[in-house]
């Protein structure tokens, strides 16, 4: 048998064919963690996934499609019937009107959207302003698309993170030619308020910059707040790319079917990278997500409830862990600080955790392009079983925390 490459003795290893914007892109944390909880059998607070399925009603939808035919490649901006729900959707919320047929473009999750969109509008050498801490796609993508980063800071206050004005004023200039903001905010929970997202407006028409926002869990706030969309501010329509998806609105985690909205133009922009991406996804799930987003938003204020009650359930026992939790205003996640216990970072932390307490979270420091400011912050999932939340609280209060 020919060998080839360096097992022949000559040539570069496989190692070394990494292309280079990829090279300072680390694994995603999450498969790491996650592949930790299932090696180690620990109680996985670490992905945000949710223990329990959507609504009954949409799995037979989807059954139905599965065994009615549909089955080959949807359209490649989506099936109409969910581009229409989507289109509903936007303007029964939040009187936003779109058109169907040009506005709205149905992807594998809000992870490809995000994806598209960065690549459908960002050349290389284009800077790139994305808030910090973010999701660890985002820094992919922007590395994927050649773009250069630059982080927008947040920081903590006595009522939870809050957006950096001054930092957003620095980071936003004429050369920027995409922010990229999460609201509600993964995973900080931080849900912009008005003056945040006043000053979003602000920066991004005075320096003409398009704003891609990833509101996933626009359904999923707490105490009363309600999420409103940038493209709603004056100025902000045409230029605003808005993305969601059905994973966590309605619990499909593993369905991957988000969308994305706007102005014709953007979106077209979207699209242009999206059909060399999946081209299309999920024929027999589409029409299944149009049936939750038409029938099914009641289930949607439950689980938000039910979020509510299991987040203050998990912030209290974190607090009396004395890892003083930072209460989120939105979204899966709480944010702890471990430094009480003497841990040099996050990382350390987590990976000891599995084996000390049974028990896997996130460490934020993979979020920071300022390593040192997250550095001993860890994030736990809260969308699991009140049981699930009640084991893993009871391991870390058996546990010797202490490094």
């Amino acid at each position: 048998m020919r060998l080839a490459g360096r097992e022949a003795g000559y040539g570069r290893g496989m190692e070394d064919r990494l292309a280079k914007r990829l090279r300072d892109v680390p694994p995603t944390i999450f498969t790491v963690m996650s592949s930790l909880a299932v090696r180690t059998g620990a109680v996985n607070l670490g992905q945000g996934f949710p223990d329990q399925e959507g609504p009954p009603s949409v799995i037979e939808s989807a059954v139905t499609a599965l065994r009615g035919g549909r089955n080959q490649y949807a359209p490649g901006p989506g099936v109409p019937e969910l581009r229409e729900a989507v289109a509903r959707h936007q303007q029964k919320y939040y009187g936003i009107d779109l058109d169907p047929a040009d506005q709205v473009v149905v992807t594998a999750g809000a992870t490809e959207a995000i994806a598209a969109a960065v690549l459908g509008l960002v050349d290389p050498g284009d800077e790139v302003a994305v808030i910090e801490p973010y999701y660890d796609s985002y820094l992919a993508t922007i590395a994927m698309a050649g773009g250069v980063r630059r982080a927008v800071r947040t920081r903590r206050t006595d009522d939870g993170f809050r957006l950096d004005l001054d930092s957003l004023r620095d980071g936003v200039t004429d050369r920027t030619k995409v922010l990229l903001v999460n609201t509600p905010h993964n995973p900080t929970g931080m849900v912009l308020d008005e003056a945040e997202r006043a000053a979003v407006a602000e920066v991004a028409v005075r320096h003409d910059v398009v704003v891609v926002v990833d509101e996933v869990y626009e359904h999923l706030v707490y105490d009363g707040r309600q999420h409103v969309p940038l493209s709603t501010l004056p100025g902000m329509a045409e230029r605003t790319v808005s993305i969601s998806s059905a994973g966590k609105t309605f619990s499909f985690t593993g369905w991957k079917v988000g969308w994305v909205t706007g102005p014709a133009g953007l979106v077209a922009n979207v699209m242009a990278a999206k059909q060399w991406l999946t081209f299309t996804n999920a024929a027999p799930l589409q029409p299944a997500v149009a049936h939750a987003l038409e029938h099914e938003m009641g289930y949607v204020e439950g689980l938000a409830a039910q979020l509510q009650d299991k987040r203050d359930l998990l912030c209290a026992g974190l607090a009396e862990l004395e890892l003083d939790p930072v209460r989120p205003e939105g979204t899966y996640f709480v944010l702890s600080d471990v430094s009480r216990f003497g841990w040099a970072d996050g990382m350390e932390f987590c990976q000891a955790l599995p084996e000390r307490a049974g028990v896997v979270a996130i460490p934020a420091q993979a979020f920071y392009d300022d390593v040192d400011t997250g550095r001993h912050l860890v994030r736990w999932a809260f969308c699991k079983e009140t049981a699930v939340l009640e084991q893993a609280l009871s391991q870390l209060r058996g546990a010797d925390l202490e490094r």
